[in-house]
């Protein structure tokens, strides 16, 4: 979903402020993947700068464009991720005069995409044989 160009590294910039007022375990989480250089990647141009993308185009789609892009992206968030990305949903100093017109029934539809998906991996970790380790052994 390439349909905006937001400078990437003003993205980065905010996920790390972000990531600084990250309650534990998130941050430790988070952090410990942010610094490997795929997983960044990975996480701006997979999960980051499509939310920035709905957030910033969803205000002058149509229900129909908006609900398209929405079931495009095919992303898993993990509960830290889904941390990190809320308040570019929710009013972040980066995006608030892009959040300023989105439709109210839009961010929740985005605020729900972190959270179903958050909640199926919650449900997959239980019977995950990773599970144990994150009880800080």
């Amino acid at each position: 979903m390439k349909l905006f160009s937001f400078p990437a590294a003003s993205l980065e910039k905010a996920i790390h402020k972000r990531v600084l007022t990250l309650p534990s375990p998130h941050k430790e989480w988070f952090t410990e993947r942010w610094a490997q250089k795929p997983y960044k990647k990975a996480f701006v141009e997979n999960k980051a700068m499509p939310l920035v993308t709905l957030v910033a185009k969803g205000k002058t789609w149509d229900d129909a464009t908006f609900a398209e892009a929405m079931q495009d992206w095919d992303v898993t968030f993990y509960e830290a991720e889904a941390e990190v990305l809320r308040p570019l949903i929710q009013g972040d100093g980066l995006l608030q005069l892009m959040q300023k017109n989105l439709p109210p029934e839009r961010v929740q539809a985005l605020l729900d995409k972190l959270t179903l998906r958050r909640d199926a991996i919650a449900a997959a970790s239980t019977t995950s044989p990773e599970a144990p380790a994150s009880q800080g052994q």
